[in-house]
């Protein structure tokens, strides 16, 4: 993956800046605060938003501002992409507005900041924490891992190898097994206080509480059935005399209501004859209204220059003018058509031209920019040439040292391990010389002091006619062989170690000629891949150009059409103007024609009218008889009833009524009392059957809630071995993590200390580190001074970055590799080391380094320079990337 652009405007120290990003190595230069590490944060957070930042949104817009874009361009597994985030301020709180993902082409791929982030997340096959861990090396990180306490040491290494997350889980789950305790502790006493309850209920004896209950209420129930037949009785005896009272008030109201209605009777004959009368003189105005009607149709019929106003005349005329006035919209519309359609297509062919113009500069701009993309992409192809040279005369320089050597290139390390097992083997041939000479020199000493005392050495008798004392000779013989054993044993083993120095000379000449071909590798391909840029750059130039030529010729055709379209809309417009005057004419004609409708129609209204009102005073007249035929019948019944009324029976009747009230109303005050008292028993029956229905819900609640408890008694179990499973996968995942690890740590190690007193490095399980000298000798890395610790916790960190980028599966290329400010802690004689270690990483294939530092001797390891400053007096940030033909002049020269 390669970062090839940058764009920021108001992203924190930054107000408009823009730099390009290359392959290769890339120091981002400049003093302590002026914002460097800000770039690197603005690509991650282009990448992956929100959660990039340490922060939150709010801190990434400039102070005094209220949002922010950010736009990156990069390559990735061979296609190119532009990412662009704008965020705005909303109210108190800053939010994403904006957020696309979109190819080199201008194919938008994903919009919305969640979209965007899953398809980065996917593309990259990283989130991003793994992407950041696996391709940052924070500020002040490069001595962290070291002076750090095992215990950090290990969280630190496993964080950015993606375990601390199975830590976190593992805590989750313990924290998951002491809910579930807290929960099934809580059902327990639950479950206890059910039994406690159920116990209490059963010893109720809420069975025969029921029954007894239920004998009360039948007894009841027969007692209320007993009045309440006896108050029907009375009901009826009510209800007669209710009736006849009622007879009676009926007939009262009955001749009431008669005399009304016989005075409103009179009334309505009154009035009805004053209104006939008023009816009468309308009908004179109307028939006045119609004749004057019938003399406005003869003057409007002449006004139309028709034969008569009969309808069927009139709407012949009408037909006629509506048929030519069909025939004239239809012109009018076919001439609008046909104006707006030249019209259009002049506007439509201006607009073509406008836009094949603005397309064929926009081509030639192009073109422009691809001759001066080609002109870099040539630069860097010499260069890469010239790198490709230098290596082979690199390698063949390296080959050329096993033109004399013992073995082929390829066979040092088998050469170096057979001299290592006979030093192993002579060595012990030597201690067992060394253990043999010792003590035949102990003998020779105790032989001599023996014989100085004139005792045998053999028996310790007198020496005097001993057999033995010719013994001590040959023990003195023995010493001799044996010294003399020892010093050609010993001049063998120097020959050796010198042979083995020659194989360890060879096998580091293995090691660097295995670089030097692994960068002839990439720089082959590099060249491969530069050399199809270039043709394809030339071809894209040409074919911009050509299209730019087409373009042109297009917008000269459109032009031309554009201006007979403009003729053709002008001839239109008139036939229009013809058209509208013509249809004036005939709405003339046809508003005449209306006069003769609207007239007609107002005298068929008047005699309507007429014929209304001779209806209306005809029917006045009717309603009047009707009326006083009923104002007789009315008369005549006002007499029967006056002479129908018995005040006896009237009395009577109400005698009855008042005893039927009186014994209804004591029947109901017993009544009341007896289903008061039925209703309590009701309840109480209502209450034994819910305590009853209460027992059967707490025995099923308490099956369900055993049945919990024992659920959650077996998930306990279960996360307490989830708990354990994820510690074990954790110790698991970092043994293998380890093994890898410490061979890429020593990988990188060769190259950094393979020329000094260092061997190798060891990693164990918890990530605690050892170095050992090349007499073997282990040191711990406290031991090494403050520039080897860095320097030492730099290969670290790039062992850690390979492992992870070569875990991402078809990830390739890998992401950049970013080192900030890794020369904090390096003293000057470790700086090249810094930049052999960076070279040994673009071997590895790492095609894009960015190294922020403050420090101008890295400025001899970059390819391009991009240097970063801040105006003291705005306090913004400015970018400038200087490319490598221009870091000639900053670097030293040897006159320097």
């Amino acid at each position: 993956m390669i970062f090839e652009r940058l764009r920021l405007r108001n992203f924190k120290p930054y107000g408009d800046a823009s730099v390009s990003l290359s392959e290769g190595v890339t120091v981002v230069h400049g003093l302590n605060g002026s914002g460097k590490s800000s770039l690197l944060e603005a690509c991650f957070f282009a990448l992956y938003g929100s959660n990039a930042l340490d922060g939150t949104l709010d801190d990434v817009i400039t102070n005094g501002t209220e949002e922010t874009d950010v736009e990156l361009w990069f390559r990735h597994d061979g296609q190119r992409f532009h990412v662009t985030r704008e965020v705005r301020t909303y109210g108190d709180r800053a939010s994403t507005a904006t957020c696309t993902l979109e190819t080199d082409d201008g194919e938008l791929l994903r919009e919305g900041a969640t979209d965007v982030r899953a398809f980065v997340t996917d593309l990259l096959r990283m989130d991003a924490e793994a992407f950041v861990s696996c391709a940052y090396v924070k500020q002040g990180e490069v001595n962290e891992l070291i002076e750090a306490s095992p215990a950090d040491r290990q969280d630190t290494v496993d964080d950015l190898l993606q375990l601390g997350r199975l830590e976190e889980y593992r805590d989750r789950a313990g924290e998951a097994r002491l809910g579930v305790g807290d929960v099934l502790e809580g059902r327990r006493g639950a479950l206890e206080n059910l039994d406690e309850r159920i116990e209490r209920k059963e010893s109720r004896d809420l069975t025969e509480r029921l029954n007894a209950l239920e004998s009360e209420r039948a007894e009841l129930d027969e007692e209320i059935e007993r009045f309440e037949s006896e108050r029907e009785k009375a009901e009826t005896t009510r209800s007669e005399a209710e009736d006849t009272l009622a007879a009676y008030e009926d007939r009262r109201a009955e001749l009431s209501e008669l005399e009304t209605e016989i005075d409103d009777l009179e009334t309505a004959i009154r009035e009805t004859e004053a209104e006939r009368r008023e009816v009468e003189s309308e009908l004179a105005d109307a028939r006045e209204r119609r004749e004057e009607r019938a003399t406005e149709l003869s003057e409007a019929v002449a006004a139309a220059d028709v034969e008569d106003g009969d309808p069927e005349t009139v709407a012949a005329r009408r037909q006629t003018l509506s048929d030519r006035e069909s025939e004239l919209r239809e012109e009018l519309l076919d001439a609008r058509d046909d104006a707006t359609e030249a019209k259009n297509r002049a506007e439509e062919r201006r607009e073509t031209a406008a836009d094949r113009r603005e397309q064929a500069t926009e081509r030639r701009e192009r073109a422009e920019e691809l001759r001066g993309r080609l002109s870099e992409l040539q630069e860097t192809l010499s260069e890469r040439r010239e790198r490709r040279e230098t290596a082979a005369d690199r390698r063949d320089e390296l080959r050329a040292q096993f033109d004399d050597a013992p073995v082929a290139v390829g066979e040092a390390a088998s050469l170096r391990e057979s001299i290592q097992t006979e030093l192993s083997q002579l060595g012990e041939s030597i201690e067992d010389t060394r253990t043999d000479l010792k003590e035949a020199r102990s003998a020779v000493d105790r032989g001599e002091e023996l014989l100085a005392a004139g005792n045998c050495p053999e028996c310790g008798q007198p020496v005097e006619g001993s057999p033995h004392v010719d013994a001590l000779d040959e023990r003195r013989d023995r010493v001799e062989q044996l010294e003399s054993e020892l010093s050609a044993l010993q001049d063998e083993r120097e020959e050796l170690r010198e042979r083995r120095d020659r194989a360890e000379a060879l096998r580091e000449t293995e090691r660097d000629l295995e670089g030097v071909e692994d960068t002839l590798s990439l720089l082959d391909e590099q060249i491969d891949e530069t050399d199809e840029r270039v043709t394809e750059t030339r071809e894209r130039i040409d074919e911009h150009c050509e299209t730019a030529d087409r373009l042109e010729s297009e917008a000269a055709d459109a032009e031309a059409d554009a201006e007979a379209a403009a003729d053709d809309a002008e001839t239109a417009r008139e036939r229009v103007a013809d058209c509208n005057r013509r249809l004036q004419s005939l709405e003339a004609a046809t508003e005449r024609l209306d006069r003769i409708d609207d007239v007609r129609e107002a005298r068929r209204e008047a005699a309507a009218e007429v014929d209304r009102l001779e209806e209306r005073r005809d029917g006045l007249a009717g309603r009047n008889d009707e009326r006083r035929e009923r104002l007789t019948e009315k008369r005549q019944r006002r007499e029967e009833l006056a002479a129908a009324v018995d005040d006896e029976a009237v009395e009577t009747a109400r005698e009855r009524l008042s005893n039927a009230e009186s014994y209804i109303e004591q029947v109901d005050r017993k009544l009341t009392e007896l289903r008061e008292r039925r209703d309590e028993v009701t309840n109480g029956i209502g209450a034994v059957r819910n305590e009853l229905d209460e027992l059967d819900e707490l025995r099923e609640e308490r099956e369900t809630l055993a049945a919990e408890v024992e659920a959650l008694e077996t998930l306990r179990e279960e996360t307490a071995e989830l708990e354990e499973t994820y510690a074990d996968l954790r110790g698991e995942l970092r043994r293998r993590h380890v093994d890898i690890l410490e061979q890429r740590l020593n990988e990188t190690f060769d190259l950094v200390y393979g020329n000094d007193a260092y061997s190798h490095i060891e990693l164990d399980d918890q990530y605690e580190l050892t170095v050992y000298q090349k007499d073997g000798q282990a040191l711990a890395p406290e031991q090494l001074s403050g520039g080897e610790r860095a320097l030492f916790n730099l290969s670290l960190r790039c062992g850690i970055y390979r492992l992870l980028a070569e875990g991402v599966e078809g990830a390739a290329p890998t992401p950049p590799l970013i080192l900030d400010e890794p020369t904090v802690f390096l003293d000057d004689g470790h700086v090249s080391r810094l930049v052999d270690l960076v070279e040994q990483m673009r071997g590895f294939g790492v095609a894009q380094i960015l190294i922020v530092s403050h420090d101008d001797e890295l400025v001899d390891a970059a390819d391009d320079l991009v240097r970063v400053e801040k105006d003291p007096t705005t306090n913004r940030s400015s970018v400038e990337r200087l490319e490598a033909a221009s870091l000639a002049d900053l670097r030293p020269t040897a006159d320097d």
